[in-house]
């Protein structure tokens, strides 16, 4: 039923955008000037560049693929008494495709992946990663936007394309994107989010948003802790120009979270006011806060609800060399892979630099920490809290036209109480080697 309403919130808002017409409006531009709004960070729901600007591109479409070697120090093994090291390959196909027109943009990212491993052969697998967008205006005033991720068998040793990809968002919720519970677990993951921007005025701009994600363990009777989850939302959105760099606006955000078979259930509303600066087109910073409700139950635990303040903060910087952006969370929310309802802070930091035209550096890093609000017993058995870091150091090198490596450093650390895995070993170490073959053909406009 929160699937359906979320449908009929999304068309509701675009049906009487269809009619209409202001001539001193023009939504959905990517320039500063006198007319054209810039859909700021915090509704724009879309991920900050993680490449530079020398190296933005259009209308293409390309296949190719990607071998990986790594060294673990670690695998995390959930039966395993002792850490387990081992050495891991694997291979990508990739697709992509990006179109732009006057009316509408489309691009699609899709790698399937074959795992193997060296010594522990039963962790050899098949894995997906996909992600997609389509972008179309229905006039120069109202633009309707649809996003899709899916993941399937996807983990840290199984890793999607390294070459791609975005960086941290500064919606409500997006650095909640980030949360790392149970990295070395089989998983099918989805998330799905659609809305329209609508600006009405020079000044002014409305939309609404609806979004819906799960996730599932395919292994998760073996792991003591953690729980398949739902997350169903919506949100309506407000924001004013107030001269041609500065946004000001309120979000409110609805949503609920349940996790199954082990059952809790989590209902917040917050209501965030925002402000945003481009300090150029390619320079902004946000901040946001305000109140958040929230509702918790389980068969086990009565209905309660409590107010405390949500913030978020985020930043993109991308220049023709380099590119950076960084986000944090303060919100009470449900946590990937966790039983229960938890005060969250997350963070993410994600950059990029441009050496030369052959070589460039970058990392990126998340870091989470949850505590839970239950005081019952048993729900904090299943679930107290804890803390994950991770992070990547890596360089590239273009070897040539449609050639490229990639070498790196990971590390992982996570601290819950209520996985075994993070009690006896909670680190792990990662080297890796990529090499990445690709051919590239335009597009006509």
């Amino acid at each position: 039923m929160l699937k359906k309403i979320c449908i009929c919130l999304t068309l509701a808002a675009a049906a009487p955008l269809w009619s209409q017409v202001q001539p001193s409006a023009t939504g959905g531009g990517f320039t500063l000037d006198d007319t054209q709004m810039m859909t700021p960070p915090p509704v724009s729901g879309s991920a900050y560049p993680v490449v530079v600007g020398s190296e933005t591109r259009a209308n293409y479409v390309s296949i190719g693929g990607v071998f990986t070697a790594a060294y673990l120090d670690n695998l995390l093994l959930v039966n395993s008494p002792k850490p387990i090291s081992d050495e891991t390959y694997s291979i990508l196909p990739t697709i992509g495709l990006d179109r732009k027109t006057a009316r509408h943009s489309e691009t699609l990212n899709y790698d399937p992946g074959f795992s193997f491993y060296q010594h522990t052969s039963q962790l050899n697998g098949i894995s997906q990663d996909g992600n997609g967008s389509y972008n179309f205006h229905f006039s120069p005033y109202a633009t309707f936007a649809v996003q899709d991720s899916f993941r399937q068998n996807y983990n840290l040793y199984n890793q999607a394309n390294p070459f791609v990809g975005g960086g941290p968002t500064g919606a409500p919720g997006g650095s909640r994107n980030t949360v790392v519970i149970a990295p070395f677990e089989n998983q099918l993951e989805n998330s799905t989010t659609a809305g329209i921007f609508y600006q009405y005025a020079r000044n002014a701009m409305i939309g609404a948003t609806g979004s819906y994600a799960f996730s599932h363990y395919s292994k998760s009777s073996q792991v003591q802790g953690l729980d398949d989850g739902d997350t169903a939302g919506a949100s309506g959105f407000f924001t004013r120009r107030l001269n041609r760099s500065q946004y000001v606006g309120a979000v409110y955000e609805f949503s609920k979270v349940v996790t199954h078979p082990i059952a809790s259930y989590t209902l917040s509303h917050t209501m965030f006011g925002f402000y945003t600066m481009y300090l150029t087109e390619n320079f902004s910073f946000s901040i946001m806060g305000g109140p958040q409700h929230t509702t918790t139950w389980s068969p086990a635990e009565p209905q309660t609800g409590s107010w405390t303040p949500a913030a978020e903060g985020s930043f993109g910087w991308q220049t023709m060399r380099s590119t950076m952006a960084a986000s944090y969370s303060h919100v009470v929310s449900g946590a990937g892979g966790l039983i229960g309802t938890y005060h969250a802070d997350t963070a993410s930091l994600s950059g990029r630099f441009l050496l030369s035209r052959l070589w460039s550096v970058g990392a990126r890093a998340n870091y989470s920490v949850f505590k839970n609000i239950n005081n019952n017993p048993s729900l904090l058995f299943f679930g107290p809290g804890g803390h994950t870091l991770d992070g990547t150091a890596y360089v590239d090198r273009r070897l040539s036209e449609r050639l490229d490596a990639q070498a790196g450093y990971a590390y992982f650390h996570e601290s819950y109480a209520n996985l075994s895995t993070a009690t006896y070993a909670p680190n792990s170490n990662r080297v890796f080697i990529s090499i990445a073959y690709q051919i590239q053909r335009p597009l006509g406009r």
